[in-house]
Order: C-alpha cells, then structure tokens, then sequence
C-alpha cells in the first residue's frame, strides 16, 4: 500500500519527487498539488462542521479524517525524497501541543461534571427562579452571572446553565427568551476571554507561554466594555413583564462545596507549578485530579450518608460517587475535534501555508488590523483552529497584540451564533425561540460592542504595545 501511495505521489510531482534532501531540510509544497489538496481537504472538513446541526455529523468525524489524510499525503511525499523522519518530528511535535491542552481540558471537564452531578448548577438555577426577578432583571443577572461564571467553569457550560434558567421562566414568551439568549452567549464569550480557563483559545495562548496567568485580567475592563454595551441597547427590548416562577427546591448533594473548593485549589496548583516551578500547567491541572480522586474515594465510601440525608428525595437517587463516571462524560467530541484541528492546521503549516498568512497578515497589514481580522474570521470559523494558526505562526508581537488577538478570537465568535460553542448549544437548548436569524438581527449592535471593546484595549493597556 506505502508503495502503492509513493508511486502516485511520484507521478503526481515527478519532478518534486527527484529532489534531493540533506536532514533538517523541510520541502515548500505551498505550489504543489499536494498542498492544493491538503487545503480542499480541510476546506471540505470544515465545511461538514459548520453544518453540524443539519447533518447531524460529530464535528470531530470530518477533522480527524482530515487530519490522518494530510498527514500521510505529507508524509509520502518527504519520505519519496528520502527524507523520513521530519515529518515524523513535526506530527509528534503537534501530538504533544495537543496532548498537553486535552489533559488540561479533560480535568477542567471533569471537575464541571462532578459539580454538576453534585447539582451546584440546578441549586443555583432554582434559587434564581424563586427569587421572582421581573424579565429585566433577569437579562442582567443571567448575563451577568455568564460573565463571572465562565472564566472559572467554561463558556459552554456557562451558556447553558443561564440558558435554563431563561427557559424555565421564560416560557412561550420568544422575544425575551431569544434576546435573553443572545445576552448570554456574549457575556460568557466576553467574561471567558480575560481568564486563562475561560476558554480554549486563552489556555492555548497561556500555555504556549505568549502571556503570563495573571497578564489575562488586563483584559477585564475591555471584556466587560464587549458584554455592556449591548446589552445596554438590547435591555429596551425587553418586555416590561413579570414572568410565573415557581418554588421548586433543589439542594446540593454532599460534598458539594467541599468540591468547588478542591477545584478552585487545582487551578491554583497549575498556576503554582506554572509561575514557581517552571512546569507544564497540564502537571498541575492532573495534580488538581488526584485531590478530586481521593475526595470521591471518601464520598464513596460514606454514601450511606448519603440516603439519610436525602429527605423527600430533593437531591434525586442517590448512587454512590465514581469519578471514573465524570471522566467519560467529559465532552470527547470537542476533545477530539481539537485533535484533529490542531492536526490540520498543523500540517497545513508544516506545508508552508501559516508562513505565507503570517507574511501577509502581520507583515503587510500589520499587527493591530490583522488581529482584529481574527476576531472577525472567527465569528464564521471557529476560534479553536484560528487561534492555532496564529500561535503556530508565530508573529513577533508585544503583549499588548497578543492580548487583542485574545480578546478578539474570544468575543468575536459572538456576532454570529455559529460563531462560538456557547451559541451552538444555545440554539439546540432554545430550539425555535434562539436562531441564527434572531441572532444576526442584533449583529450590528454586537458588532459595536465589539469594535468597543478592541477600543477600550487600545485605550487602557497602551502601556503594553
């Protein structure tokens, strides 16, 4: 079959193929076929996941296709030019980067499925539709909680506890419900890009060392500016009503704030090992695991406490804690698909095609308008993949612009609801009532909160350009 595969290539660049090639040397297949092809192929891919919701496909099926076909066209053609074993150390080097984040990633998820198991989250959504808040009030106080929330948990998570908190009083009315909806998926992307777990896209950026843990909460101010602004227009729309709240109860279960604390104490173990001991923050983040292990050990072994103080059945069945159960219920789709973007755009870049961006983007625009450009592409592809590219690109940039390429990958998703994680959900979740349509009517209003924001940056972090 390798034969096979070397003789295709051989006939497809036959004048490529004879080239010779001395170690270290990396090949420009930039004007080939094999990067033509590399590129629909991804384009292909990528098209499949942006249409997710009507094809039903997994978004990590098509990437991860991808991903093993442009590596092994890759590779086929450097080992066909007796080169063997660069493209073997640049897949591994990927692997790694990919490695690192989905570990980090996989312990953050679990820590989110155990809090929400524990019910943190159906506690805190049952005390905000008791307190009878009228439909203003609880625009702002959902999309203020999804600001503050999502820098701890992640903006996924975040959008969705608020959003049903919104469904639940809001019922039938759609105006509230889908504006309710928009707020929300700006406030968690805004409030997920000034804290290095907030999102993706910061982790990346944070582990790859391009700014340090606490440089992140310079982008308060501006992130806040992101999610204000908007909301301030979007607040007159809302109906003057008083929504039917019921009083439902529901009670955490045991150890339930003793886990909020453990993981708070894991986040400051991975920016320990971080900042003091010069280790992965990963090291730390699975450290942070083990507190959690032994923790559900002891839950375990005392669930018969448990059934007795599970009065009227308020905290649902009890079944004793297994955090092996957290782990699977971790979302492997997005882990998965993170492989096969980083992959991808890494093998694009292996190609050439990152240097070719970066020359024109950072080189010829320059730093400010090309990262502003990057909030804008990824309201139409995802921040995961546009993030990488600019990370493996690698521009020589201060702080400053590497805080706003931050800012903008985080917020800019919101101008459309395709455009980041938390607006895909949110249109399952509110199916019919939150919509591409509703969405994209207040676009422009988003989009002012977001030239505001780049703006506010501009303004208040000067300093660090």
């Amino acid at each position: 079959m390798s034969k096979f595969l070397l003789l295709i290539v051989a006939i497809i660049l036959p004048g490529f193929a004879a080239a010779s090639a001395t170690g270290g040397e990396t090949l420009n297949l930039t004007n080939h076929p094999i990067g033509y092809i590399a590129i629909a192929i991804f384009v292909l891919a990528y098209l499949f996941v942006m249409a997710e919701e009507f094809t039903q496909l997994r978004k990590s099926k098509p990437v991860i296709l991808a991903a093993g076909i442009i590596w092994a066209m890759i590779a086929a053609v450097y080992v066909s030019n007796g080169m063997t074993h660069q493209a073997e150390a640049a897949v591994r080097h990927n692997l790694l980067e990919y490695t690192e984040l989905m570990l980090f990633l996989l312990v953050a998820m679990t820590y989110v499925n155990t809090m929400e198991e524990r019910q943190v989250f159906d506690a805190l959504r049952s005390w905000l539709i008791r307190k009878g808040f009228s439909f203003r009030q609880l625009f702002w106080l959902t999309g203020t909680l999804a600001f503050f929330i999502s820098p701890v948990a992640d903006n996924l998570t975040t959008a969705l506890l608020m959003c049903a908190v919104v469904l639940a009083v809001g019922g039938n009315n759609t105006r509230f419900v889908s504006i309710a909806c928009i707020n929300i998926v700006v406030a968690a992307n805004a409030g997920g890009a000034f804290s290095p777990f907030g999102d993706i896209t910061t982790l990346m950026v944070w582990q790859k060392g391009m700014v340090e843990f606490w440089g992140f909460f310079a982008l308060f101010l501006p992130s806040m500016v992101n999610f204000v602004v908007p909301a301030a227009i979007m607040h007159f729309a809302i109906p003057v009503e008083q929504p039917v709240t019921n009083n439902e109860m529901v009670s955490m279960k045991r150890g339930a704030r003793r886990i909020i604390v453990l993981f708070l104490l894991t986040i400051a173990t991975a920016v320990s090992f971080h900042n003091f001991l010069h280790l992965p923050p990963v090291i730390g983040m699975l450290t942070g695991l083990s507190y959690l292990q032994l923790f559900g050990y002891f839950l375990k072994k005392t669930a018969r406490f448990d059934e007795s103080n599970n009065h009227n059945g308020r905290m649902g069945d009890v079944v004793p804690f297994d955090v092996f159960n957290k782990v699977a219920r971790a979302e492997w789709d997005t882990l998965l698909f993170f492989y096969g973007v980083v992959l991808c755009v890494g093998g694009l870049g292996f190609i050439g095609y990152l240097s070719l961006t970066s020359d024109m983007m950072y080189t010829e625009w320059g730093a400010t308008n090309a990262n502003i450009a990057v909030g804008v592409l990824s309201a139409i592809i995802d921040n995961i993949p546009v993030m990488f590219a600019v990370l493996t690109m690698n521009p020589d940039m201060s702080t400053g612009q590497w805080l706003l390429v931050t800012l903008t990958a985080g917020v800019g998703g919101s101008l459309l609801s395709i455009g980041s994680a938390a607006g895909v959900a949110l249109m399952g979740q509110a199916r019919g009532q939150y919509t591409f349509f509703s969405h994209l009517k207040w676009t422009p209003v988003i989009a002012l909160g977001y030239v505001a924001s780049v703006a506010a940056h501009l303004w208040i972090n000067a300093s660090l350009f």
